[in-house]
């Protein structure tokens, strides 16, 4: 059996180099979108070049011409969009609306998956402004996607990344500090930046209330470890030995 031709949207960001190099080492027919507006982008571009070298195919479509964006999805059989969360706001989620529109105008694709990997939007309802606007916005794009009735799957994928790990939850860096941690509080901090608003609400969400523990799947849904029992997870002892 032939296997399915798998499109990469955002294939130069963190999740998503990851993706496409998982997508090409499992055999797959890798897409991976090229879009006009990369412009200058020099690393980008050579991001890019490298992924054609190792066997992807560069398409080139964009978000502010929907039917470019149709003749790319029609060439595939799932489509993975992995556009950053960090700076999901406004601009993004207007992006993977019109993603959405263009798989469900094409028809053809078995299986799309939306940038979500990170906390399930849907248990977040409750979260804590300025924050809580992350899952809302994941929410519309679910509903679209849903009201369209595209068969999807939702990554949700949480702290998996270790960003809040060798950083000892300190916001401003991804190393342990030396001299001293900050302790955060409710969330409510004054004073802070809007990332910084954003990021202490999760903390309280993440590790005061506990939101990504101790919970029932749900129906329809699978952990991960038991799809993917051969995958070897770095436990957390292991992973601070690497800083020590």
């Amino acid at each position: 059996m032939a296997k399915s031709k798998v499109l990469v949207v955002g294939g130069t960001g963190y999740i998503g180099r990851r993706i496409v190099k998982a997508s090409l080492e499992q055999g797959y027919p890798t897409y991976v979108l090229q879009r006009p507006e990369i412009g200058l982008d020099v690393d980008k571009v050579q991001i890019l070049l490298s992924f054609k070298k190792q066997g992807a195919r560069l398409v080139e479509g964009s978000f502010s011409d929907i039917q470019s964006l149709i003749e790319v999805v029609k060439q595939v059989d799932v489509v993975i969009c992995t556009m950053s969360g960090v700076h999901f706001r406004s601009h993004n989620i207007l992006l993977q609306l019109k993603l959405v529109e263009a798989i469900k105008a094409a028809g053809n694709v078995k299986r799309f998956l939306p940038s979500e990997f990170g906390m399930d939007p849907a248990r977040m309802e409750h979260a804590l402004e300025p924050g809580r606007v992350t899952f809302d916005e994941k929410m519309i794009v679910r509903r679209a996607i849903e009201e369209a009735n595209i068969p999807h799957t939702y990554v949700s994928a949480n702290c998996f990344a270790g960003y809040f790990v060798g950083n000892l939850c300190q916001m401003d860096r991804l190393t342990p500090p030396k001299d001293k941690v900050n302790i955060y509080g409710d969330g409510n901090v004054k004073g802070l930046d809007y990332p910084s608003q954003v990021g202490v609400g999760h903390f309280f969400h993440i590790f005061y209330e506990g939101c990504l523990t101790n919970f029932e799947i749900g129906e329809g849904a699978e952990e991960a470890s038991r799809l993917y029992p051969e995958v070897r997870y770095t436990r957390m002892e292991e992973f601070l030995k690497l800083y020590a």
